[in-house]
């Protein structure tokens, strides 16, 4: 009897779970939603069926110690090398910005400063759990928004372990906040040192050996062993567990075993996280918004709207167009787990004036549950100014371009590939919907036809080093175009069929049979190396695509 009362709970959250993710289905809604609502309904606020306790409490902190993990996987040093835009200005500007904006809320509120400060900076910060799985459930982790949306959300999860550090400090003397502050300074880059030096010396030979064994059970346990014994090794020097989490997956992303990791990791990722947002379902507590439901409400609406504003504007300081900096600013809008454990702390918590405490952790998990249609409603207004933006197509001439005519699944992982290895590119579309859905999530396209010559001359295509055609029957895959080129640049079109490529290939084309999910994976291989790019280079730009969007793990040879 004992047994089966201890089985309770998790039979409950396991079915509780399971029942929101085959309703958020069928509603069509994301699974963050139902897991969300599925927390509230069997948690004190609702048929109070189960309690959170410490036990689930680490398991739901698991998830997102397993999401940084698999975020530490995709950002190498190479990566932040390429991303050190997003996460050296977008991400600082963003975060001052916000933290500003929010500190200044609370002054206001008649707040201390180190309270609103810390605060302040606590909501500028975005939940990584809720912005991955938004742009997970769309499939556009690989495109603008959501590379730099990720790598915003690391800069964040960096910044967060300094937030907890100096909230945890603020008991003490003024003098030991500085103190604090530089102690979790020096551990952290002492912790980078070490994942660096750890993944070329230790993982790399470890892993090497478990692949002679062609034991999979063996990978399993060594990554859960990383994953574990990184986390508490931060934990226990004052630091985060999450920090440990990608440090640990940024010390096995250079080694050619990283994707076997991820997906060995997976179920227990996917299992934990949704228990975390049931955790943080069971968290709103409904009677606090039923006492004091207009200043919860009033904090839900003021923290969406006014980081919305304020992401929006550090997105155009930093070059974005309108409507992909629109796009990311509701991405972005919602608090951050972590901001539920600042706030909630005693440090924190016993220096906001009464009733504020449960009003924030409330306001806080609410904006989690209504972050998906925040984004949705989000890209919805994207789109539409996308869509005003259709009547003019002016562009700047850019020196021996490659154009991209056509932004479907292929053309978009052509202009990926080229943009991640900083080859100049022009995207043009005709149709209007995939132009507004390609500008709404972040791509730079120009809205014009092929047969154009006027838009032709303006953006350079008579100096073009190859035609890349994204769209069917698109103008210039129909017929041969010169666009007052010295030379007929090379033509790469992706077909469906053996007939349709044989058709192509006559036609002096480079036609490839779509193989592989999502599609265009052949043509850009082609394409990157018909433009010079080392094979090396090639083969690591698709093992990062294949973590990242679940693609093959090599392309599929064509027959």
């Amino acid at each position: 009897m004992p047994y089966a009362e201890a089985l309770q709970p998790a039979i409950i959250y396991l079915g509780a779970g399971l029942a929101s993710a085959f309703a958020s289905q069928a509603m069509r809604l994301s699974p963050i939603v139902g897991y969300l609502f599925a927390g509230l309904i069997i948690g004190p606020s609702g048929f109070h069926l189960v309690d959170e306790n410490e036990t689930t409490a680490f398991l739901a902190q698991l998830g997102v110690v397993f999401l940084l993990f698999d975020i530490g996987l995709h950002f190498s040093v190479d990566e932040i090398r390429v991303r050190q835009r997003d996460m050296l200005l977008f991400a600082p500007l963003q975060i001052v910005l916000c933290g500003g904006g929010f500190a200044a809320v609370g002054l206001a509120l008649g707040w201390q400063l180190e309270t609103a400060l810390i605060i302040g900076a606590s909501l500028a910060l975005s939940s990584t759990a809720v912005v991955s799985r938004v742009l997970s459930d769309r499939h556009v982790e690989g495109g603008p928004t959501g590379r730099s949306a990720t790598a915003i959300l690391v800069a964040q999860d960096v910044v967060a372990i300094f937030l907890l550090t100096f909230a945890a400090s603020l008991g003490g003397s003024v003098e030991n906040h500085g103190v604090e502050m530089l102690r979790a300074l020096g551990y952290a880059v002492a912790s980078l040192a070490v994942a660096i030096l750890a993944g070329r010396f230790v993982v790399r030979p470890l892993f090497r050996s478990l692949a002679a064994t062609n034991n999979r059970e063996a990978f399993t346990v060594v990554a859960l062993f990383i994953v574990l014994a990184a986390s508490a090794a931060t934990a226990r020097v004052g630091l985060s567990l999450t920090l440990g989490a990608f440090l640990a997956g940024m010390a096995l992303s250079d080694t050619t075993y990283r994707h076997v990791v991820q997906h060995e990791v997976k179920p227990f990722q996917g299992l934990l996280l949704g228990l975390f947002f049931m955790s943080v379902g069971m968290g709103v507590n409904l009677a606090s918004l039923a006492g004091q439901w207009l200043w919860v409400l009033s904090a839900v609406f003021t923290i969406m709207a006014l980081k919305t504003a304020l992401v929006f504007a550090a997105a155009r300081i930093n070059r974005w167009k309108t409507p992909g900096a629109t796009a990311l600013a509701f991405l972005l809008a919602q608090g951050s787990e972590f901001t539920l454990v600042v706030v909630g702390g005693s440090a924190v918590a016993g220096r906001l004036p009464p009733g504020w405490t449960s009003v924030l952790l409330t306001a806080v998990a609410l904006t989690l549950v209504v972050a998906p249609f925040w984004a949705a409603f989000g890209i919805r207004i994207a789109r539409r100014l996308a869509r005003r933006a259709q009547t003019d197509p002016a562009a700047t001439p850019i020196a021996r371009p490659v154009l991209v005519f056509g932004m479907t699944e292929v053309g978009r992982f052509a202009v990926d590939a080229l943009r991640d290895h900083s080859i100049p590119y022009v995207a043009i579309e005709s149709d209007p919907e995939r132009f507004v859905a390609a500008q709404g999530d972040g791509y730079d396209v120009v809205f014009g036809d092929a047969r154009d010559r006027n838009l032709m001359d303006r953006i350079g295509a008579g100096r073009a080093r190859a035609i890349v055609v994204g769209a069917p029957r698109v103008g210039v895959g129909g017929q041969d175009m010169d666009f007052g080129a010295a030379g007929t640049p090379r033509r790469f079109v992706s077909v469906e069929s053996p007939k349709e490529r044989a058709t192509q290939l006559a036609l002096g084309r480079r036609a490839h049979l779509a193989l592989t999910s999502p599609r265009g994976v052949e043509l850009a291989t082609d394409l990157l190396s018909d433009l010079g790019v080392e094979p090396d280079r090639i083969a690591a730009w698709l093992a990062d695509q294949s973590g990242r969007r679940g693609l093959l793990d090599s392309a599929v040879s064509e027959a």
